[in-house]
């Protein structure tokens, strides 16, 4: 017969969908908060039925191209307050790219239109411990995840960026171990930085490890954990970027 105690604390992904709206939203705040990350709040009355379950959610963001035509970037609600009408999105300044672009460019007063997100997986169950392992591109999922853990959690947080200059202060009301790793960001897509991290890293027993950065880093750090003998169910990786290609991804990687 099947333990019903282990499986009783098995992590599942909860599948949540979410109507697909568009919304037109004014740009209400505009903060650089490192050298390379820019936070834009945004505001607006179609944000009081905005619905975001899981920290790792995704939403569109519509900016100029360079042609002037609009082209879309997926990014993280970073927070959001329905009864305020507020939405807060951090990109990722690293270079000419549109959606870096507009963040440089974005003022008070202006405007912006998104959509999504499609769905929520959420991840679900009573777990204890926690990992996140990710890049810059990632700190805005990581930074929300360790804000929403209760107290009585414990997380570690490993998060590869450019210099000390890009770290952020994180609060949570877990027990938060936050490790700074620091490389070029022309060397976002190497595995080493963080591989040799997560080999440092002693993991607890039913430790939940959450990955994203690039696909080839995200996809090495998986199977690390896998070739250490680390549960499946208590893994989630996906490749937020992919090097040499312009807005690809691979949200959800399984080998």
């Amino acid at each position: 017969m099947p333990d019903d105690s282990l499986t009783a604390i098995t992590p599942r992904i909860e599948r949540i969908k979410h109507e697909i709206r568009r919304r037109e939203l004014a740009i209400a705040g505009v903060t650089r908060l490192t050298p390379h990350m820019i936070r834009v709040t945004l505001r607006g009355e179609e944000l009081a039925d905005f619905a975001s379950a899981a920290a790792d959610d995704h939403i569109k963001v519509f900016v100029p191209g360079a042609d002037g035509e609009a082209e879309t970037r997926d990014y993280t609600p970073r927070a959001f307050d329905t009864a305020r009408r507020e939405l807060v999105i951090d990109f990722v300044d690293h270079g000419d790219g549109p959606a870096s672009s507009w963040a440089r460019a974005a003022r008070v007063g202006g405007t912006l239109r998104i959509a999504g997100p499609r769905g929520s997986r959420v991840i679900a169950g009573d777990i204890r411990n926690w990992v996140f392992i990710g890049d810059e591109t990632a700190l805005p999922a990581i930074g929300r995840f360790v804000e929403e853990l209760p107290a009585g959690r414990r997380a570690t947080a490993i998060v590869a960026v450019p210099g000390p200059a890009d770290e952020q202060q994180l609060e949570s009301a877990a027990d938060l171990d936050l490790r700074w790793h620091h490389r070029p960001l022309a060397e976002a897509a190497d595995p080493a930085p963080l591989l040799n991290a997560l080999r440092n890293l002693t993991l607890a027993p039913e430790t939940f490890v959450w990955i994203a950065a690039e696909a080839t880093v995200a996809r090495a750090l998986r199977s690390e954990l896998l070739g250490r003998g680390h549960p499946p169910a208590w893994l989630k990786a996906a490749g937020y970027w992919v090097e040499g290609q312009v807005d690809a991804s691979d949200q959800e990687i399984l080998d």
